[in-house]
């Protein structure tokens, strides 16, 4: 069972004398609400923590002293805990909830803060998508060696709203083939469609990226006017959920 046999005997006498609740810990410890802040202190922090969310604990401890607000570092930092504020990305979502609720008027630093979580957002593959054509995810797919052919790469891409999928084998991983599947099948079934593709999301890898003079692909992306996004080497879910999305298909199609 796991356990030792007299710790399965105290356990029994505590369930046969108080039932189960006696198992759960009980905690004996008893707040100190002696040690908090008064309230007033503790509702100016969490409103400084909402007016400016970049702001770490010392400073925002430092900046409340200049308006008669004495509190320490820790204690702000203790305050931020018990209102779920205790990050950055937690006092965003406190700020996008008052603006979503009371619509209020953004200052510079509320202004900065969002741009910033926009850009990272952006930076790690986290995209926001509006309607089909918006924003394509594309890939490479190491598929294997083939005897008397070598290498098989295939090129996937993924409309993210949509979620149709392109794929195509290639026998090199290079810029020609990453623009190849873009001529030969995204882009035409995008004019049937009537849609326009914006922006194509992509890792760094050099069949991606390079000089637009010298680079097939980024000549290809500049002559349709396709704005290009490159994420992070260090954030991989977009490429993962892509390729992880056109595995089933190449195994039918080998079928």
């Amino acid at each position: 069972m796991g356990v030792s046999r007299d710790t399965f005997y105290r356990y029994q006498e505590l369930v046969e004398t108080n039932g189960l609740e006696a198992l759960i810990n009980q905690d004996r410890r008893v707040a100190n609400f002696k040690n908090r802040v008064d309230e007033a202190t503790e509702r100016a922090v969490v409103a400084y923590a909402v007016e400016y969310p970049a702001h770490g604990q010392h400073r925002t401890s430092n900046e409340l002293r200049k308006s008669g607000i004495y509190v320490s570092g820790s204690g702000v930092r203790s305050i931020w805990l018990r209102h779920q504020l205790a990050n950055f990305k937690d006092r965003l979502a406190a700020l996008e909830t008052k603006i979503a609720s009371e619509g209020i008027i953004l200052n510079d630093a509320q202004i900065a803060a969002l741009e910033k979580k926009k850009q990272d957002d952006i930076a790690s593959g986290e995209i926001e998508t509006m309607h089909p054509g918006y924003l394509g995810a594309q890939d490479t797919f190491y598929v294997g060696n083939l005897k008397g052919v070598g290498r098989i790469y295939q090129q996937t891409f993924i409309d993210t709203y949509s979620k149709v999928v392109h794929c195509k084998l290639y026998t090199a991983k290079t810029s020609i083939a990453a623009a190849d599947i873009l001529n030969d099948k995204v882009l035409p079934f995008c004019a049937t469609q009537g849609l326009p593709m914006l922006r194509i999301l992509t890792d760094r890898g050099t069949e991606y990226c390079g000089r637009v003079e010298q680079h097939d692909y980024q000549l290809y992306l500049a002559i349709n006017d396709i704005d290009h996004t490159k994420q992070k080497p260090c954030h991989l879910r977009p490429t993962v959920s892509v390729s992880d999305s056109i595995k089933p298909s190449y195994r039918n199609s080998i079928k």
